[in-house]
């Protein structure tokens, strides 16, 4: 499945960056920061490059700098600024230096010795996701070659995976994978540690699944809880009606749960449809033990 370049609402931009609805108004307006463009309904989207541009000045703005001052400074600049920061980073930036050089050996070792220090739940919330939100944003803005792109996901995806096994045979379980066309393996892969964690057995099938896919291992396995994750919107309304047919065809007592900025941004729908929807529908389920 193919789809166009993510697009995000205002409110959706507002929680990736920390930004205000009302800032990011008055930055349009006076300043030109980024210039979403209005949808039909007259509502403004953002690209993905315009939300990691935002997120930089947010970060610049957090050290002191006035936005004023920075719509005046080439891009280049502004980006580098914000490299030097990300690398000045305690936990993350020894990774992000051994990522831009594409220095594997550097890297598997800190990502072996943090997730021997802080565990896979510590690993996956201190190291694993503040390090793919920099990463996404650095290849969105073209500072990251996608070589090292694909080189962090690699090594870090392969840790998180091998955090998944183990589980007794009568522990809850949930079957996980990434939605159609949908291939961010992190953020599941770091919500999945923390289920491992409190003791249930993961099945996970990986990126870009069909949704039938998921629903014949579910007749197989009898999860108690079926996640999917889906981070692009434009992914997720191109796959409404097959998640919906999924739903309907789960066998009896397998809740259904799908997360993610794309699911979020369609919420209501797939409430409605039967989903449970969300990081904190999905923490509501881990702490039950069980869905049934």
């Amino acid at each position: 499945m193919t789809t166009a370049e993510p697009t995000y609402g205002i409110k959706q931009v507002a929680h990736l960056t920390g930004l205000t609805a009302e800032r990011l108004r008055a930055w349009e307006r006076r300043y030109a920061v980024v210039r979403p463009v209005r949808g039909a309904n007259g509502y403004r989207t953002y690209t993905t490059r315009q939300v990691a541009l935002l997120r930089v000045f947010a970060q610049l703005i957090q050290d002191g700098a006035r936005i004023g001052d920075l719509i005046d400074e080439p891009m280049g600049k502004i980006t580098t600024r914000a490299a030097r920061r990300r690398s000045g980073h305690p936990v993350v930036g020894p990774f992000l230096d051994a990522i831009r050089i594409l220095d594997r050996r550097a890297l598997e070792t800190l990502v072996s010795h943090e997730l021997a220090r802080r565990g896979p739940v510590g690993f996956a919330d201190d190291v694993a996701l503040p390090l793919a939100q920099i990463v996404g944003d650095e290849w969105a803005l073209g500072t990251l070659s996608i070589a090292a792109e694909h080189l962090a996901s690699e090594v870090v995806v392969h840790a998180l995976k091998g955090a998944l096994s183990g589980g007794s045979a009568d522990a809850p379980t949930v079957v996980a994978a990434c939605g159609p066309g949908d291939r961010h393996e992190w953020g599941l892969l770091a919500a999945l540690a923390r289920a491992r964690a409190l003791g249930w057995r993961i099945h996970y099938l990986g990126p870009d699944l069909p949704v039938a896919q998921a629903v014949e291992a579910c007749w197989r396995l009898r999860p108690d809880l079926l996640a999917l994750a889906v981070s692009d919107p434009g992914l997720c309304a191109a796959a409404r009606p097959e998640l919906v047919r999924g739903l309907r065809a789960l066998p009896d007592g397998t809740v259904a749960l799908i997360a993610g900025a794309g699911a979020v941004a369609h919420g209501r729908d797939l409430r409605r449809a039967g989903f449970r929807v969300g990081e904190r529908s999905y923490h509501q389920l881990l702490r039950t033990g069980r869905t049934r």
